[in-house]
Order: C-alpha cells, then structure tokens, then sequence
C-alpha cells in the first residue's frame, strides 16, 4: 500500500537555523512524533546523511535507512527510503517572511498483505496527524534559537 503525505508550516526562525536543526538525524527522532530512533551513519559523498531509523506505527516497528539522495544547504533534502519501509521523504527550506516556510512530504509503501480497502482510511488519518505533530515540534525546537 503507498501512503502519500505532506504538509507545510511558517516558523519564525531563519532557514539556515531550520536546516541545520533537520540536517541532524537525533533531532529528528526528538520531532517525529513515531520515530523512535534515527542515528547518523556516515556522512555521505554529497554531504547528506545515511542513517538508521525505527519507526512504530499502530504498534508495529519498522527499521531500515535512509539516504540522502539530494543534499542542497539550505534548501532541500530528499531522502530515500530502505528496509522495511520503501520510499522517499523531501524537505524543503524556503525564506519567507523573515522566518522559513518548511515543507514536508513522503511517498513510502507499507508492507506486508494489508486490507488496503480497510486500512488506508486509518493510515491516512495517522499520516496527517503525525506530520501536523512534527511539524509543530520542529517550531518549538528551532523558533527563538538563533
């Protein structure tokens, strides 16, 4: 089953301060309100991240790696998704308004012989919830750090 899901949100903090608070990946399993654990692996070629993560999602953990395929400070980092989830998750830093209009948005495939008739309704409801969550985390991390 593919689950698509994206959202966007103003900070008031500048993109370079949001940037570098993403570029982490420990930071990013503080935000994410169902990843429990996200560690740097290596830097990459290109400066992006390679790194593991666990995600839980309706009880059940899901661990593999990401790898940052598009790397480009301050603007955008597109990360490909292995392991148990397949996929790509992109984040964009955009100046606007003093502050950074920070988008996200993924593309993954759930595994496994789910009743996608049944299931995708929930798992989109959990998709939106979970990404409003992140996203308000990540302005109380970074707005007022400068």
């Amino acid at each position: 089953m593919t689950v698509h899901t994206s959202d966007d949100r103003w900070l008031d903090a500048p993109v370079e301060t949001v940037f570098t608070f993403m570029d982490e990946p420990s930071n990013q399993a503080a935000v994410t309100p169902s990843l429990t654990r996200a560690e740097r692996i290596e830097r990459l070629p290109n400066s992006g991240n390679r790194a593991a993560y666990e995600y839980k999602m309706f009880g059940i953990t899901f661990t593999g790696e990401v790898r940052a395929s598009t790397y480009k400070p301050p603007e955008r980092i597109v990360y490909e998704m292995s392991g148990d989830l397949t996929g790509r998750i992109a984040w964009r830093f955009e100046p606007e308004r003093g502050g950074t209009r920070l988008t996200y948005a993924a593309e993954y495939e759930v595994p496994g012989p789910l009743p996608e008739v049944l299931l995708a309704p929930l798992i989109r409801w959990y998709n939106r919830r979970e990404v409003r969550r992140l996203l308000e985390n990540i302005a109380g991390a970074v707005e007022g750090e400068e």
